[in-house]
């Protein structure tokens, strides 16, 4: 777990500074788990591949603390992310795609995301790419799946 969590750090840390109109914010229905646990099957119905998922409120009771729910699915379909770390290499930074589930203070549910375009654009790729449009459009139908409602 330890050799994740840095490797984990090592990623956050290389990655460029972020501006709030990077993400896409979708309201969801239900609680973190449950929402999670649709963007899995959606995931993997899709076909992609379900990489990891982070409990990072789990994560913050390990060492004595705490978060409001929140967890973080990191998933791809190679078919999709191989032309783009292939067109801009630290794509393999943030590739595969991860989408965070939270609970913000008043309590509603989230799904959140960064803009394709942008987290390729930062990465040294073109945002007009051919393989921003089918990444773009498998996130906005992953979560609109796992959102409810």
């Amino acid at each position: 777990m330890r050799g994740f969590l840095a490797a984990l750090a090592l990623v956050v840390a290389a990655a460029p500074a972020l501006a709030e109109d990077d993400f896409v914010k979708v309201p969801a229905e239900g609680t973190v788990a449950e929402v999670m646990n649709r963007l899995v099957v959606a995931v993997e119905g899709a076909g992609a591949l379900v990489f990891a998922r982070v409990d990072h409120a789990g994560g913050a009771q390990i060492v004595g603390d705490s978060l409001p729910d929140m967890e973080l699915l990191i998933f791809g379909n190679p078919k999709l992310g191989t032309p783009a770390i292939k067109d801009a290499p630290m794509a393999g930074l943030m590739l595969p795609l991860r989408v965070l589930a939270y609970e913000d203070a008043e309590g509603a549910v989230w799904l959140a995301y960064q803009d394709v375009g942008e987290m390729l654009e930062d990465a040294g790729g073109d945002d007009d790419a051919a393989y921003v449009a089918p990444i773009a459009g498998a996130l906005e139908k992953l979560t609109a799946q796992a959102a409810g409602g």
